[in-house]
């Protein structure tokens, strides 16, 4: 759904502190773009580096630059201004606006809004929101926990097992996010982060038994509401003729949103348990990140090994006496 300002309003107005200037006028007008500035030179008629579309502030430097214009010139300013067609203006500081300043906006159709915070608190609290709202989001059929602080994603075909698997990890201590339906954004960049739906948090279907709900049931420390998806596990069913992976040395990736991330395939059988190796998982992905890498430390030992009995049986072999 388009973000308009309408719904920035209803968000943010607490938290932003602010105060329509323009009564309804403009409020439906949809937000395109996540960015946020100052206009500076625009003011002064330079608009040729300048992006439309984007949402702008008028700090106190911008105010006075206005105040200090003639009547004639602070209207070409603005009318130049506008030309950009943002969405919403504002003000900070809880500043009167500059005379002509909202004649303009209502004749181009653009609200404005004060605020009560400074120009650099505004700042703050209003990028996270636009980022969050333009985010790239898409949702994964699977199960999420956190496990030692790892995200661990499970994935796998309808039945084979993840619900029950993240049930067993909450049930030793550690913490579900989110079951069956995974919603991820991507943040920074790089970051996937991962929660549940907000009608079904915390609640999860066991085939046989039906929804549970583990907040109620294993309190409130068995359930958290995001977590950073850092390892993908998938759960396949046991078939012979199919590789896997026996050393780690070679890391499978997979890849979301266009985030690359560690996967890990764990075929099912018998007897295996699931659970342990799910920790292992990410007690090994806490080495990695630490700099140490089991598989790779085990193939230099055995690399250093191997050069060490060849260079005995060439010594050996030019021994004479």
């Amino acid at each position: 759904m388009p973000l308009t300002v309408r719904d920035l309003l209803a968000e943010k107005r607490e938290t932003l502190h602010l105060e329509v200037l323009t009564g309804d006028l403009g409020l439906e007008r949809e937000i395109a773009v996540p960015e946020i500035s100052s206009p500076g030179l625009i003011l002064a008629g330079f608009t040729a580096r300048f992006a439309s579309k984007r949402l702008y502030v008028l700090g106190q430097t911008e105010v006075a630059y206005l105040n200090s214009l003639t009547p004639e010139a602070r209207r070409t300013s603005l009318e130049t201004f506008f030309v950009l067609d943002t969405p919403c203006l504002f003000i900070t500081k809880d500043q009167d606006p500059p005379d002509d300043l909202i004649a303009v906006a209502t004749e181009r159709g653009v609200p404005v809004m004060r605020s009560a915070l400074k120009t650099a608190q505004f700042y703050q609290r209003i990028t996270p929101f636009l980022q969050e709202a333009f985010a790239p989001r898409v949702a994964v059929h699977g199960s999420l926990a956190d496990v030692y602080g790892v995200g661990l994603l499970f994935v796998g075909q309808s039945g084979i097992g993840k619900s029950e698997c993240v049930l067993d990890l909450v049930e030793r201590g550690h913490r579900l996010v989110a079951d069956d339906v995974v919603h991820v954004v991507r943040r920074g960049g790089d970051i996937l982060i991962g929660r549940g739906h907000e009608l079904s948090h915390h609640y999860m279907e066991i085939r046989g038994i039906g929804l549970v709900d583990v907040r109620a049931l294993f309190g409130i420390r068995s359930v958290r509401q995001q977590k950073r998806i850092e390892v993908v596990v998938e759960l396949q069913v046991w078939d012979s003729t199919l590789e896997v992976e026996r050393t780690g040395l070679d890391m499978h990736t997979t890849t979301i949103l266009g985030v690359e991330i560690p996967k890990m395939v764990v075929p099912l059988n018998p007897g295996k348990n699931i659970t342990v190796i799910s920790e292992v998982v990410a007690m090994n992905h806490l080495l990695r990140y630490s700099g140490y890498d089991p598989a790779r430390a085990f193939n230099d030992r055995l690399i250093k090994r191997m050069a060490e009995q060849r260079e005995l049986r060439e010594y050996l072999s030019e021994d004479n006496e």
